[in-house]
């Protein structure tokens, strides 16, 4: 009885602390600078696609969510700068382990994982991104340099170390 006194006081005591965790919706974290998400294909400056076809990102995915057709340009209607284009260009994000590998196969830098990590769909169907949602913007989380995503509270700090005595490194008052 009193073990169980003693925990439902543990539990009263801080129930009136304020939380240290931040409610995700309403606060999102920036995401690190080499955090690998959504993938996004990229156009040159003349607005001509860099992704030329050649399949190497499919061929270095080892889940082979990649798929990639290329097709032959024509003079009269130039789509990427090779000889080749990429006529459908998809990856089931179903199947992505957001490896990095198609980013790193790709000689011509037309493929990067960005940091967009909220990638839920209601289908799998819609999980199957075409070549235009590929080249599209997606919506800026870009990581900002200024904010520490480890920059906790100097007063939260010292209310959790406060709850140890670290110099005999003993449990927490109350704590068994």
């Amino acid at each position: 009885m009193l073990d169980q006194v003693k925990g439902f006081s543990t539990t009263f005591r801080h129930l009136f602390q304020k939380p240290i965790t931040q409610q995700y919706p309403e606060y999102k974290r920036p995401v690190y600078p080499r955090f690998r998400g959504r993938h996004q294909l990229h156009r040159h400056e003349n607005g001509l696609e860099k992704c030329v076809g050649c399949s190497l990102c499919a061929a270095a995915c080892p889940s082979d969510c990649i798929r990639v057709v290329p097709a032959e340009n024509t003079p009269d209607n130039r789509v990427s700068a090779g000889e080749r284009y990429a006529r459908i260009y998809e990856i089931n994000m179903a199947r992505c382990i957001f490896c990095g590998y198609c980013e790193l196969a790709c000689p011509f830098d037309a493929i990067t994982l960005g940091n967009d990590f909220e990638l839920s769909e209601i289908s799998r169907e819609a999980l199957v991104y075409t070549k235009s949602m590929l080249l599209e913007k997606p919506a800026l989380r870009t990581p900002s340099q200024a904010v520490d995503p480890y920059d906790v509270p100097s007063q939260e700090i010292e209310r959790v170390l406060g709850m140890y005595d670290i110099t005999t490194a003993t449990n927490p008052e109350g704590a068994e």
